[in-house]
């Protein structure tokens, strides 16, 4: 067969797994629990009580967006060089509490609530077909782990809790760098035991594939709603169609489809 005939994930050994998004529908579970403990709060509230009149017109799909998005900041802005290392569990908090305060609603939760409130981030609903499809993929003796930010007691809570049978579970909790710096991407290469160019990443954000694939890795894109940060007329997205190795688009199947490709291609 020629060279340029030879599917770039034909030698394909591992897949490192994006989560937040990529694999669990954060979005879903968090306001659904954001939305029932404030409607209990609520229904407990006498009629005049201050708190009643902010709790009543909240958008708590609005302030998981916010919540989620200083995730985004922290990761991003996190310098192993500079900063004392800080877990996603704790960061989760520490934001929540933030936010609270920002809607003037730090009152609403005690201290103990707050913290149960933060952990909703290891009770996270799976895709409809993440666990078929990673399934699916260790049958093709292909070496699956995830490769997240999220520490590793909550990537094995979701495992727990959603049925993903990933047979790794690398958290950027061990390398003491968040992606998207390389020390993640190299150090789950090196973990897993395969050359970089053996593993494919996995994930629903085109930004965490570029930084993968400057690091040698390949990439598949599953594309899932409301979850890519680049705009269809952003440049970065449409130049993005020429190097990602594999483009499953939405209701395409998700990782069900990956997996029937990569067994056609392997």
């Amino acid at each position: 067969m020629s060279p340029s005939l030879i599917h770039p994930l034909s030698s394909i050994k591992a897949l490192t797994f994006d989560v937040f998004g990529t694999v669990v529908n954060w979005r879903l579970s968090v306001v659904d629990e954001l939305s029932l403990r404030a409607h209990r709060k609520l229904n407990s509230l006498p009629d005049d009580a201050p708190l009643r009149d902010r709790l009543s017109p909240m958008d708590w799909s609005h302030f998981a967006q916010q919540w989620r998005d200083t995730y985004g900041r922290f990761t991003k802005g996190y310098d192993p060089e500079r900063d004392t290392w800080k877990s996603v569990d704790q960061h989760h908090r520490d934001s929540l509490v933030e936010l609270l305060r920002e809607y003037r609603l730090e009152d609403l939760y005690t201290d103990a609530e707050i913290t149960s409130l933060s952990l909703v981030w290891h009770r996270l609903t799976p895709w409809d077909d993440s666990s078929a499809g990673i399934q699916t993929l260790n049958s093709q003796h292909i070496i699956t782990s995830t490769l997240s930010n999220g520490n590793t007691s909550l990537l094995q809570d979701l495992a727990d809790f959603g049925s993903l049978p990933f047979q790794h579970l690398l958290s950027a909790e061990i390398f003491k760098a968040y992606k998207p710096n390389p020390a993640t991407y190299r150090g789950a290469a090196r973990a897993l035991g395969v050359d970089i160019g053996e593993v494919a990443m996995v994930a629903a954000h085109l930004n965490d594939l570029k930084a993968a694939r400057d690091c040698g890795m390949k990439t598949i894109y599953v594309q899932r709603a409301q979850e890519e940060a680049w705009s269809e007329d952003d440049e970065r997205y449409k130049d993005a169609k020429n190097w990602v190795d594999m483009w499953v688009s939405q209701d395409e199947g998700g990782f069900e489809e990956v997996a029937r490709r990569l067994s056609e291609v392997r």
